[in-house]
């Protein structure tokens, strides 16, 4: 059976146009021979309405947190009306947004009364994007001759209780999948399902973090052993810098899960920085895909990539960054001290991106958030503390940068009209860091882009774009 998951984002199911276009989509594999499973991710933008209807909630504001509801009912409603033609089919579909809507608004209700958002209840709240796309798009495609079967992704994603980060459960999530979705490809259905959400063993409802919905989909892709995991997206897949940035911009054709997943955790907003995981596991070939230009080839990340002529594949941005500078003249190299350090930032959940050290002192970058002030408070116990906020860390991702001479002559030759506040060589063979401040971002991207993406390699990169 050639299983192929698909998981299609927010701006792929955003309206009836795009559902449209997904539906194609789907309906052009089952033609080529595949039994695709399906994620979709919530209709752009509604995970942040219910975000802000939650809040308003929580604020005692529960005529400004129903409102918003009743605007995503009527999106929801009118979405589903334009894509299924059938009474009966259509009106079955209507009573299942209301119900959902109503069973929502309940719970805005009594988040008014009670104002105490808690974690838990905020996953409640955000699940219902998807519980109400993958509805409407399991629908549209029964009315476009897919034989689509809505599976609810709780019954298949079991995680921790760790409300609105949780982490999957593989065995049980390998187990449910071969139970809830095998049978349906075996009889040539479609499984739809929404992403990012799911249920702890209890079967409470959790999610996998923002961005969730590709973790879901190769969390099920590396369940089902699929042939191949698609994120179908609104770009021609990762590309050398952000477009945005960088008009020049190439699409990358291949490219390795160790430099994708690099470029997914410095900021490349293609990907969610833990989907490769699963597929690495695996070996399953990702496929980054877009829905609007399905002819697109994309990009394909396998585990080994061809050889590039071109130093670097890709340049990610990682912005709203702290510098924290601790300095021990005492202490530092006191046994101990490192981990009593780390130990603070562990205490406050806060991961550390960068960290350099001299005889005295040690410089790391961290999230602006927050906790700052009490992270400070705790790591001044130990030693003087100054932060600054408002830095971006630049990273340049390629094959082999420690064994390229000159390469770190070449990158800040290029920026030299930019200050360069911290850097990172030789801690990852195909990684090379550095920070600065965040207003220099952009035109760091754009003077390296032109320094190294002159003459880029045809195997590897769209040179016809």
């Amino acid at each position: 059976m050639n299983l192929v998951v698909m998981k299609f984002g927010g701006t792929s199911v955003e309206d009836p146009a795009a559902i449209g276009r997904t539906a194609a989509i789907v309906a052009g594999r089952v033609a080529q021979g595949k039994s695709p499973i399906v994620v979709v991710s919530a209709m752009a933008k509604v995970t942040d309405q219910l975000l802000r209807a939650a809040a308003a909630a929580s604020e005692g504001d529960r005529t400004g947190a129903l409102a918003i509801s009743s605007r995503l009912r009527a999106r929801h409603r009118d979405t589903a009306s334009s894509l299924v033609n059938n009474a009966g089919d259509c009106a079955a579909l209507l009573t299942t947004i209301d119900e959902k809507f109503d069973a929502l608004d309940e719970v805005l209700r009594g988040l008014s009364v009670i104002r105490e958002l808690t974690p838990r209840i905020s996953d409640l709240i955000v699940s219902y994007g998807e519980r109400l796309s993958s509805r409407i798009v399991t629908a549209a495609f029964r009315e476009r001759a897919i034989d689509a079967a809505h599976v609810d992704a709780r019954e298949v994603i079991v995680t921790d209780s760790e409300f609105q980060k949780a982490a999957p459960l593989d065995d049980l999530i390998e187990k449910r999948a071969q139970e809830k979705l095998l049978p349906l490809t075996r009889v040539g259905q479609v499984p739809v399902m929404g992403g990012f959400i799911a249920s702890n063993e209890a079967g409470l409802t959790t999610t996998l973090g923002r961005g969730g919905s590709d973790y879901t989909g190769a969390l099920v892709g590396g369940a089902v052993d699929a042939e191949a995991i698609e994120i179908w997206t609104d770009v021609d897949g990762i590309l050398t810098a952000d477009p945005r940035v960088c008009p020049e911009a190439l699409r990358v054709k291949v490219i390795s899960f160790e430099e994708a997943a690099e470029l997914a955790y410095f900021g490349a907003k293609v990907l969610h920085p833990a989907t490769i995981l699963p597929a690495v596991k695996k070996n399953i070939p990702v496929y980054v895909l877009n829905s609007r230009n399905a002819a697109c080839e994309g990009t394909r990340i396998i585990s080994v990539a061809p050889h590039s002529q071109s130093p670097f594949k890709s340049i990610a941005v990682k912005k709203k960054l702290t510098i924290m500078d601790i300095v021990a003249s005492r202490m530092l190299l006191s046994h101990g001290y490192m981990s009593k350090m780390f130990a603070v930032f562990d205490k406050h959940k806060c991961p550390v991106d960068m960290v350099s050290t001299s005889e005295v002192s040690v410089s790391l970058s961290v999230d602006s958030n927050a906790s700052l002030p009490e992270i400070a408070a705790d790591l001044r116990t130990l030693a003087d503390v100054t932060y600054e906020g408002k830095k971006a860390l630049v990273c340049l991702v390629g094959e082999n940068i420690r064994g390229q001479n000159g390469i770190a002559a070449q990158v800040f030759g290029a920026i030299r009209h930019i200050n360069v506040r911290m850097i990172s060589q030789g801690a990852s063979e195909i990684n090379m860091s550095f920070m600065i401040d965040e207003d220099d971002a952009d035109e760091a991207v754009r003077s390296l882009h032109a320094a190294f993406f002159q003459n880029p390699d045809p195997a590897v990169f769209d040179v016809g774009r």
